[in-house]
């Protein structure tokens, strides 16, 4: 039965009160979900309360749903520019698409998980990622006994979810889940001790299992898709790479639907760009182009002019050295068009190298910033610095557009291409190759000079990724 207007004026006011009671909290996730959720998406929120988290968000096109008509209410009178009903989401029944549809701690008070979730599926498209996030189960006393207290707002009964389990039914409800994290670990404001908790504490191992805030970020299932579906553009950043040119045409294989190779020569001494002409002319089927860095530094600049002139549907890298073998190249293609992942990254260190293929040194290094970056990342790197990369243009657009978050700091592309897939939340599936010496010219790599430009790029994530501000 409909509330009467005093009723929903005193509920709106009850609401308010538990918000600004709890507002480092609050205030927490608000900037949880905006360092995921792009400004300007189209953005489903279900379980809206009030409103003030959909808001944060600026989306394009904002729905919420809730089925508490005062919080409803009171939404639609604070932000009409938004778009807001009171639903149960047992009902749901939706039929437009979003680019992201949120889910803040609400999901342990629905009856049938896994039927709203396959409801929520039907409002999703290809890109479109579902972020949940819920208390954590080890948090059931503590919360309680704040209910009782009046430190927060009491609260019907609930299913207390692990992260596994809501995983779990995210899968079953046709869902794929991309990363789980959790943070906050004192969820009220005590001058530098919050701090201390929440910035150090909470990303510890062992430790972290404490937090309060659980996540999960999930895409819809993907459908592989044929064999002709994409094209293919094959970049070839080289320097000084003259006797490997004809090498990787011969070596490069057809891919999808057709297949480029963009040659970047790096102002070659070594008669690098006029053996690209060269080789131009004597393989007329294949589609070939060249493009002259010129005053541009450095193989990160060299993966922008190049991806900049690409036409394929698919970006993929391949280093003029060969050491890591062109014909490994269908592997990731194939994980790509089969869905397997969004941003598929080569893997050195799965197979056994040929000897002198990489110094002991590079090996340890290489290892140990592996599982760095995972940690930092949450999200699989054993090898990150293999060159061999492959995503979609379509998303690389998606990194190009929001590359100021982490500025122009990687000399060499990886990261580029590795932080902003992490932001972007994509999928990441890694391809093991063979790694091989080379046959011809020398590595550019130092040790200890790029050694330390990689100590940087890790805080960088740390600051960017792993700490939320």
């Amino acid at each position: 039965m409909p509330e009467t207007l005093s009723e929903l004026q005193a509920n709106e006011k009850k609401l308010m009160k538990w918000r600004r009671r709890n507002s480092y909290y609050y205030s927490f996730l608000d900037k949880l979900y905006a360092s995921i959720i792009r400004p300007g998406s189209r953005v489903l929120h279900v379980g809206c309360g009030s409103g003030d988290l959909l808001s944060s968000l600026k989306p394009s096109y904002g729905v919420g749903l809730d089925p508490d008509e005062s919080a409803v209410e009171l939404a639609k009178e604070r932000f009409s520019d938004l778009h807001f009903f009171t639903t149960d989401p047992q009902q749901l029944d939706l039929d437009e698409k979003f680019d992201y549809i949120v889910i803040c701690n609400s999901i342990g008070s629905w009856s049938d998980i896994q039927d709203v979730l396959e409801r929520l599926s039907k409002c999703a498209h290809d890109d479109t990622r579902i972020v949940v996030t819920y208390y954590s189960h080890l948090w059931e006393g503590v919360l309680g006994l704040g209910s009782m207290l009046g430190m927060r707002r009491k609260q019907s009964y609930q299913n207390w979810l692990p992260s596994e389990d809501i995983a779990n039914l995210l899968m079953l409800s046709g869902w794929d889940t991309i990363r789980t994290s959790s943070y906050m670990m004192l969820p009220k404001y005590i001058p530098l001790l919050s701090t201390f908790c929440n910035r150090i504490l909470s990303i510890m191992p062992i430790l972290r299992h404490l937090n309060l805030v659980n996540l999960v970020i999930a895409r819809r299932l993907p459908v592989p898709k044929s064999d002709d579906y994409y094209s293919v553009s094959v970049l070839v950043p080289c320097k000084d790479e003259r006797g490997n040119i004809e090498d990787a045409i011969k070596r490069i294989p057809d891919m999808g639907r057709e297949t480029e190779i963009i040659f970047v020569d790096g102002n070659s001494s070594d008669g690098t760009a006029e053996e690209i002409e060269k080789q131009m002319a004597a393989y007329p089927d294949r589609k070939i182009k060249l493009v002259h860095q010129g005053d541009g530094v450095g193989k990160g600049d060299a993966v922008r002019k190049g991806f900049a002139v690409a036409t394929g549907d698919v970006l993929v890298i391949q280093d003029a050295d060969l050491t890591a073998p062109p014909e490994d190249l269908p592997k990731f293609f194939n994980a790509l068009r089969d869905g397997k992942g969004e941003y598929i990254n080569g893997s050195r260190l799965v197979y056994p190298m040929e000897d002198q293929a990489m110094r002991f040194l590079n090996l340890l290094g290489n290892k140990f910033f592996g599982m760095l970056f995972s940690w930092l990342l949450e999200q699989r790197f054993r090898d990150t610095l293999c060159g061999t990369k492959m995503l979609t243009k379509k998303h690389y657009d998606l990194i190009a557009e929001n590359r100021s978050y982490f500025g122009e700091f990687d000399p060499f592309g990886d990261f580029d291409l590795i932080f902003g897939s992490v932001k972007q939340n994509f999928k990441v599936a890694e391809v093991p190759v063979t790694y091989r010496a080379r046959t011809y010219g020398s590595t550019s790599i130092s040790r200890f000079r790029h050694g330390l430009l990689l100590l940087k790029m890790s805080w960088v994530a740390f600051r960017k990724i792993k700490w939320i501000n």
